[in-house]
């Protein structure tokens, strides 16, 4: 048994409740409960506060307390990661509204009308972020990096830059709809806004007049 489910179920919480507290979504949960896909270090920091545990002690499957008790009359003290407790993470319980539409242009791109898909739980990174969002990618003109229906965390306050994943929203025309775009920034000036697409590979070039917004990822993870 892995040792998410392991503490999960001493929790007494099922997978979709720990996807809520932790702003993803079962699917997920289950993928990283059957390894299927990998427990990285920023994804054990988002459970482990959610199971009584510490990022360390997931990723290295470390035995829990109450399974690792000695026998009586045994000593067999348990050895802790070497790692810093932080305090309680704060925040949790405020849900954010997941932006986006089934089926996206031709580079990915969706109009931003306001319409809410969802809402999802903050995770803690963005509890504290005043206007965070998430929006759904559409198709796959991000692949690898980004699949087909994840969902991406937006920090609006952080400041981006060359190399960063963003989501510009470029108005075309002047009294056209607002698109979105999910990239990668490449730089942004007073002439041209310029960012990176994988598949295919090229550059989108925007008028810097055209850009309403250019917004940081924090971070993904599947619908």
């Amino acid at each position: 048994m892995s040792t998410i489910k392991e503490l999960r179920e001493k929790k007494g919480l099922s997978q979709q409740q720990l996807a809520d507290l932790a702003g993803t979504s079962q699917p997920q949960i289950k993928r990283l409960e059957t390894g299927e896909r990998k427990l990285t270090k920023e994804w054990a920091e988002r459970l482990a506060p959610h199971l009584d545990t510490i990022a360390p002690s997931l990723m290295f499957e470390m035995p829990s307390a109450a399974a690792s008790q000695p026998e009586s009359g045994s000593v067999h003290p348990l050895e802790l990661p070497n790692a810093e407790i932080r305090g309680k993470v704060e925040g949790v319980g405020r849900k954010i509204p997941v932006y986006g539409q089934a089926v996206g242009g031709l580079d990915g791109e969706f109009i931003m009308n306001g319409s809410i898909l969802y809402e999802v739980m903050a995770p803690p990174i963005l509890s504290h972020i005043s206007g965070a969002y998430a929006v759904q990618v559409s198709g796959d003109s991000m692949y690898p990096r980004y699949e087909d229906g994840e969902v991406c965390f937006v920090d609006p306050k952080r400041r981006v830059k060359k190399g960063d994943y963003v989501i510009a929203q470029i108005r075309l025309e002047e009294h056209g709809p607002l698109l979105a775009y999910v990239k990668k920034f490449v730089r942004h000036n007073a002439a041209e806004l310029v960012l990176e697409q994988f598949n295919p590979v090229k550059e989108l070039r925007f008028v810097a007049g055209t850009v309403e917004s250019v917004h940081y990822i924090a971070l993904a993870g599947a619908a």
